[in-house]
């Protein structure tokens, strides 16, 4: 007879506790959820109190039928799944089908919950079990519910009123808006011209360059200084002024460490300093987070990875204080402990930020037991929680403003790091600014201008979205949370919305039409405000401070209204106001929207390959133009010449066929039938043919590739895959062919 049988999600989870609980105690994963709405409209009864109809798994019904199996041979069944909204909603699946299929007889059930996986923790909490936290529970099952309304009431509404979109979700969509409403500003922005005015100045000490910020009593903003006859002239009346030290001030500032990881800050400092992807880092993290075989004993490395709180237990600060002191001394010390304070409304799901579970287990010491991409993981949240209660920096800053003939001031300021503080142990090389250090100055000092130097410049438009920013930006705006911010990204992407672009975000003509369709006809739900106050909502199902239900009958009853209301809306009058709302950027390169074939007008249009430019003179006149400049083009009449192929000189061409794009070389004939030209198919996954460079082809033509050791690149009858021993994968993005070995194991290693 077993002492207990544990759920938790997944095998290595399952592998960690195991070896904690010892043979007395089954443990089994569930491969987390085992079932899900059913993927039909009608599965969400609005008319019945929500009612839901639920699907189990295939996967999901081996696991319960391995869960009934064990359970005849105990009393108590342990649900262990993860401390969040998430883990609850596992549990009480798990536990809901049990009891339908009367599987619980007289059985004790616990929910149990850790926020690390060590053996103190875990048996810590064997000790204090749970019931299951129906509150939790509600707002799984109320987000859950919201998910599918907005899913299955709305998409069709795209899907009939805008030919080419795609599917439309609360939060997506939402996300998606953030991407075009900076693409769209980024695209009508109008660069000025400012100038600035530098000079060099000659001290008895020494040299130092001044920017010029006061003329004729003046302070100067940005763009005061607006061309070039401007900036000559300042540069001509200060020519012979007498220049003079007006005033040197002198301070020490002080430089905070940073707060422990949450999963945002996670994701952003994973992206900009290793390049990682919100997916990837996530994925790396839950690993370290479950266990990793340290000579033969499964360890978990860190606490539970989704989490907003920056909080620390006790036993861990006094941890880091003794390791600093240990290796760095007292004068690294702070005499007390820093508390960091959640900035993150409602930062409720996780008592603690992402910390080691260890600090006997320094990233020296355990790295022959990681891979590459986990000690690079694990190094940067070790370094992060240590430099958290480390002492500040001290940054010695000098301001030295210099007066011309009481006409002009110039400014100078240099900086000297006095004591590194955390930097010693975080960030020392990115964080620590480059010093620029000033020669001894005195205060009424005359000094000589060896060079005066004006200097032009031009505004530039806000950057485009990349992983890091778009998290930040998200979880500023308080939408999503820590558990949906990576899959938030990846479904925006999977849908054709956006394309990530040397790291960033580039939105697709069909994400573009699609955000201006749902800001026009249902505004009010990808308004920011209103996003986040479902999330609120949701949050305070949660705590148990509003009734799920009523939740949901405040949004179902305005968002039915405008799904109705949207019913006589036909696709020439949605194609009208979205042309009308967003026309100043697809026109841009018809400014005037006349044909240039025949001066007809030229209007938006939606074909078989989605949105296009096309003359109103057709079919009298066949001008089209696609839409943006990153969207693929219709070469069903026409050829594109990809370059020369280097091994055969001969030149390749970009066709299509029925059965979609190919490759024709003008002169090579096909081996098996010389009348013939030599063709090669390509995937369907390459949509933008018209962007193919002859590397890019002949990257496409050397497959398969070699990855790794253990891993192949190829193209199959369905398109690109990876090969991992004998498990193939599927291969979505664009350009398949300059896969990196990170973006490879990425793929193979998802559950």
């Amino acid at each position: 007879m077993l002492k207990g049988l544990v759920v938790v999600e997944s095998p290595a989870k399952a592998k960690t506790l195991g070896t904690f609980l010892g043979s007395d105690y089954k443990v089994i994963a569930s491969y987390g959820h085992v079932r899900d709405l059913l993927p039909k409209s009608g599965s969400v009864d609005v008319k019945n109190h929500y009612a839901m109809v639920w699907q189990v798994s295939d996967k999901g019904k081996t696991q319960i039928a391995e869960i009934k199996k064990y359970l005849k041979n105990t009393d108590n069944l342990f649900l262990a799944t993860d401390p969040d909204r998430e883990g609850e909603a596992i549990s009480w699946h798990i536990l809901n089908i049990l009891e339908e299929e009367r599987a619980l007889n007289k059985k004790n059930i616990s929910r149990v919950v850790f926020h690390e996986i060590t053996k103190r923790a875990v048996l810590d909490a064997f000790q204090n079990p749970r019931q299951l936290d129906s509150n939790l529970v509600d707002a799984y099952i109320a987000r859950r519910v919201l998910d599918y309304l907005v899913g299955y009431s709305l998409s069709p509404v795209l899907w009939k009123k805008l030919p080419g979109a795609k599917s439309a979700g609360r939060v997506q969509s939402v996300a998606l808006r953030l991407i075009v409403d900076r693409e769209i500003e980024i695209k009508l922005f109008k660069s000025e011209e400012y100038w600035t005015v530098h000079a060099d100045f000659i001290a008895k000490n020494g040299q130092f360059r001044a920017s010029l910020t006061h003329f004729n009593g003046k302070k100067l903003e940005k763009l005061d200084i607006k061309n070039a006859e401007e900036a000559n002239n300042i540069v001509d009346t200060l020519s012979n002024a007498l220049y003079v030290i007006s005033n040197v001030e002198k301070k020490t500032v002080k430089r905070n460490p940073y707060a422990p990881f949450t999963t945002s800050s996670l994701q952003q400092e994973a992206v900009k300093k290793l390049g990682f992807s919100a997916k990837n880092t996530m994925r790396i993290a839950q690993k370290l987070y479950e266990g990793i075989d340290i000579d033969g004993t499964m360890t978990g490395l860190i606490t539970y990875m989704r989490t907003d709180s920056t909080a620390m237990s006790n036993e861990a600060i006094v941890g880091i204080r003794e390791f600093v002191q240990k290796k760095y001394g007292d004068k690294y010390l702070p005499k007390t402990p820093r508390i960091f304070k959640t900035k993150t409304k409602n930062a409720q799901e996780a008592h603690e930020a992402i910390r080691p579970t260890s600090f006997d287990k320094s990233p020296d010491k355990i790295k022959q037991f990681l891979s590459d991409e986990q000690m690079k993981l694990y190094d940067l949240i070790w370094r992060r929680a240590v430099a958290s209660q480390m002492e500040n920096a001290l940054v010695d800053q000098v301001s030295v403003d210099v007066a011309a003939d009481d006409i002009a001031t110039f400014r100078a300021t240099g900086s000297t790091m006095v004591f590194d503080g955390f930097l010693k142990e975080y960030n020392v090389e990115q964080d620590k600014s480059e010093e620029k250090q000033l020669p001894l100055l005195d205060k009424d000092e005359t000094v000589s201008c060896s060079k005066l130097e004006p200097e032009q410049h031009f505004t530039q438009p806000p950057a485009r979205f990349n992983e890091a920013s778009l998290v930040k930006k998200l979880e500023e705006l308080g939408i999503g949370r820590p558990s949906t911010y990576a899959t938030i990204i990846n479904v925006i992407q999977d849908r054709g919305y956006v394309e990530l672009q040397k790291k960033t975000f580039v939105p697709q003509s069909i994400g573009i039409l699609t955000t201006s369709f749902l800001k026009l006809f249902f505004s009010k739900y990808v308004q920011y405000e209103f996003t986040a106050d479902m999330e609120e909502d949701l949050d305070k199902i949660s705590n148990g401070d509003k009734d799920r239900e009523n939740v949901l009958d405040e949004f179902w009853h305005d968002f039915h209204k405008a799904i109705e209301d949207s019913s006589p809306l036909s696709v020439s009058e949605v194609m009208n106001s979205v042309e009308n709302d967003i026309g100043d950027v697809i026109f841009q390169s018809i400014p005037d929207r006349k044909c240039p074939l025949c001066g007809s007008d030229v209007h938006m249009k939606i074909g078989p390959y989605g949105a296009f430019l096309g003359c109103t003179n057709y079919p009298n006149c066949k001008f089209t133009k696609s839409i943006g400049d990153n969207e693929k083009v219709d070469v069903s009449n026409s050829t594109i010449n990809v370059g020369k192929d280097p091994t055969l000189d001969d030149t390749i061409f970009v066709k299509r066929g029925p059965y979609g794009y190919y490759l024709e070389w003008e002169k090579t004939r096909d081996p098996k039938d010389e009348k013939k030209p030599k063709r090669f198919g390509l995937p369907k996954c390459i949509k933008s043919p018209d962007r193919l460079t002859i590397d890019d082809v002949v990257a496409i033509l050397s497959l398969p590739r070699k990855i790794d050791d253990d891993i192949t690149l190829n193209i199959g009858r369905f398109g690109p895959f990876l090969r991992h021993g004998k498990k193939s994968y599927k291969v979505t993005r664009e350009d398949f062919w300059a896969i990196t070995l990170e973006e490879a194991r990425e793929i193979v290693n998802e559950e």
